[in-house]
């Protein structure tokens, strides 16, 4: 009975299709419509990327919309992404995928930068991308994130003096006593990083 019940259960196969899973009005659906008509529009650019030598690749469209992804979703890497597009049901749907199709590999994204040498078709996209964008009122100006770790800089708050030469001398150690001061970009400017600001 028991072997009975587990060949039933193999050939029973629960098939999950991403488009059903998607909700009707999720942003994304308006988006994929908007770029897959930027895409066909691209397609021309598009075809020179493909070999004609060799195994199939990833379809460079595909490989865009991923990047497209990764940047409306702030993932971090190619290969973390990747690890999310194994069980991710709203990425698969986006890209086109089956929920058994295999994930691709990070390196893809390494192969296009690799085949498109000057950024003009990658560029020429997101322009286009962006262009939809404001046309479909999706952008807003009422703030911007910069992530300051990533900004590198030569300059310390005890680096930056008056820019009229005024105020307090440093110290043997080369400190100065700031208390009671008021620093700002438009009064003061670092000695060691002159691009430097204050935030």
């Amino acid at each position: 009975m028991r072997g009975q019940v587990d060949r039933q259960s193999k050939m029973f196969s629960y098939r999950v299709v991403p488009e059903e899973r998607v909700p009707k009005n999720h942003p994304l659906r308006r988006i994929k419509a908007d770029v897959e008509k930027i895409l066909f529009e691209m397609s021309p650019e598009f075809e020179a990327l493909y070999s004609s030598t060799g195994r199939p690749s990833i379809p460079p469209e595909t490989i865009m919309k991923a990047m497209l992804l990764i940047a409306l979703y702030t993932i971090r890497s190619d290969r973390q992404f990747c690890e999310q597009l194994d069980y991710n049901i709203l990425f698969r749907w986006f890209l086109d995928m089956s929920m058994d199709e295999s994930s691709f590999d990070h390196t893809c994204f390494s192969e296009l930068r690799r085949r498109v040498k000057d950024d003009s078709i990658a560029l020429s996209f997101f322009a286009k991308v962006v262009e939809m964008a404001k046309k479909r009122g999706l952008l807003s100006d009422d703030h911007f994130t910069v992530d300051g770790t990533l900004i590198e800089a030569w300059a310390s708050h005890k680096s930056f003096r008056p820019k009229d030469n005024s105020g307090d001398k440093p110290d043997d150690k080369g400190d100065v006593n700031y208390r009671g001061q008021k620093r700002t970009n438009d009064t003061h400017q670092s000695t060691t990083d002159p691009e430097a600001k204050l935030m």
